[in-house]
């Protein structure tokens, strides 16, 4: 008999949970509720949320709207979108992670200090992503984005560097930054480095090897355009090349299951435990009825 196993330590993370959990409460009102953005990165979840009544908008539409009620989703947003609510009558639901606003606290913060030098305030993260829009937006769209190793290079190393990272990269790769920063950084310029990374998301990526290493078949469960799903599958592919990504039942290859023992499903701090449980249920029903 082939087992089927939902990895316990997979599924939202606390800010996910409370930002739902938010959603859910204001739309049992029975009142119009808008959610600026995917309320999280994946599309099943956003699905179910819509069925409830959730309306999504985006910022131009946000831009346009008047005396309604609006739900700030877990990334965060930046002082912007703040100054639009309060000149449009908008009652703002903040669903802010604590993790991601004592971020913003504190980067806003130190673009509020003033140094003898120019100094550059450097967030290594993902371009474009929702959280990183409103961590550059706590220094007026002054902030340099750096996705990777090679983009820390064109940092100017004369000059004062004060380096975070959005809350879910990999700690590894933050490491590796802070490094060669400190071996090129001139010896008149000053360098400090602040590990924002979430633990709760960190701490995943040691027990999803250890999971994956432990079936011989894995389906990670993430949307598409999840930065924490595609992190978290690469760390699976490392430890265990039979895995794959999907986002519903339906993508999965019944040919797969053949000639294995164990099949392993987990996801993203965006993937809801119910879906994975959907998938556990398909899987199960090829297995019983083949």
């Amino acid at each position: 008999m082939i087992k089927v196993e939902i990895d316990k330590g997979s599924g939202f993370c606390f800010g996910v949970v409370t930002a739902i959990k938010k959603a859910e409460e204001e739309l049992a009102k029975g009142e119009t509720l808008y959610c600026l953005g995917d309320i999280v990165h994946n599309s099943k979840e956003v699905e179910r949320l819509k069925d409830m009544g959730l309306i999504t908008i985006n910022h131009d539409e946000f831009k346009e709207l008047h005396n309604a009620k609006v739900l700030l989703r877990a990334h965060g947003e930046p002082p912007e979108t703040y100054d639009i609510a309060k000149d449009n009558n908008i009652e703002i639901i903040d669903a802010t992670c604590p993790v991601v606003l004592k971020l913003q606290q504190r980067i806003k913060q130190q673009y509020g200090i003033h140094e003898n030098t120019d100094k550059q305030i450097v967030i290594y993260g993902k371009n474009g992503h929702a959280e990183v829009l409103g961590l550059v937006g706590q220094t007026s769209g002054e902030a340099i984005v750096i996705e990777n190793l090679e983009e820390v290079k064109k940092l100017d190393f004369s000059k004062n560097i004060r380096l975070y990272s959005q809350t879910t990269k990999s700690l590894d790769g933050f490491k590796e930054i802070v490094e060669y920063i400190k071996e090129h950084i001139s010896h008149e310029a000053s360098f400090e480095f602040y590990d924002s990374i979430c633990r709760q998301v960190a701490n995943r990526m040691p027990h999803i090897r250890t999971f994956a290493a432990s079936h011989d078949l894995i389906f990670f469960v993430s949307g598409k355009k999840s930065s924490n799903g595609k992190v978290l599958f690469n760390e699976c592919c490392k430890v265990n090349p039979n895995s794959f990504l999907i986002d519903s039942p339906d993508e999965i290859n019944p040919r797969l299951l053949q000639g294995v023992s164990t099949i392993g499903i987990c996801g993203a701090t965006s993937t809801p435990k119910w879906l994975m449980e959907e998938i556990q249920k398909y899987i199960e029903n090829i297995i019983y009825n083949s």
